[in-house]
């Protein structure tokens, strides 16, 4: 299913409000499998994670409605969001693997409209308890803008990435309105390991 939103119109006036929501119109819709051969313009930031192509067609199978892409009047790839539902019990959730916006896109809204698909994919369709994501430490720029978007630090993961440029990451969280008293959001007082990690 595609969505069209319009951002940033201009207030200058009736016509230009006009040319400006035409110009910046945006398709919201499933990720498909030819998206692949589109996406580098997004994938070139550097704090982008880029994965194999297994990786990608796995969560096109298993978790198509978690898998959605931004796409601009001229078929350009604007962005998109991945991610599955795990955990068993009260930790049963939503978990964000990759939202990225390619650079000549972003400060239009993008990455809230696609985390906003995934909450609620999340909350209707999985009746999950919470989302949550990993975020390098450093990367102070996407924690804030985590946190406009409700979420918080539950526990910092140490040495959770991996490779030349190891670093730790902050496991964030925003309760869904299945955990009434927001437990899953309690942040732990310690940090822990990779293999400490419940999935």
């Amino acid at each position: 299913m595609a969505r069209a939103i319009a951002t940033r119109p201009s207030s200058t006036g009736d016509r230009d409000f006009e040319l400006a929501t035409f110009q910046t119109m945006t398709t919201l819709r499933r990720f498909v499998a030819d998206d692949l051969f589109r996406f580098n313009n997004v994938n070139l930031d550097p704090l982008t994670e880029t994965y194999n192509i297994s990786f990608y067609l796995q969560y096109l199978a298993q978790w198509p409605d978690y898998f959605v892409a931004a796409e601009a009047p001229n078929n350009a790839c604007m962005g998109y969001i991945m991610g599955k539902a795990e955990g068993t019990g009260k930790l049963w959730h939503g978990h964000v693997t990759a939202v990225t916006v390619a650079p000549e896109f972003r400060r239009l809204g993008l990455a809230d409209k696609l985390m906003g698909i995934l909450e609620t994919v999340s909350e209707k369709i999985y009746n999950a308890y919470f989302v949550d994501l990993f975020v390098r430490v450093s990367n102070s720029v996407a924690i804030g803008m985590y946190e406009k978007f409700g979420y918080s630090v539950y526990r910092r993961v140490l040495q959770y990435y991996s490779g030349a440029n190891s670093e730790d990451a902050f496991d964030m969280r925003k309760a869904l309105p299945r955990d009434v008293n927001k437990e899953s959001i309690v942040p732990l007082p310690h940090p822990v390991r990779p293999e400490d990690l419940e999935w």
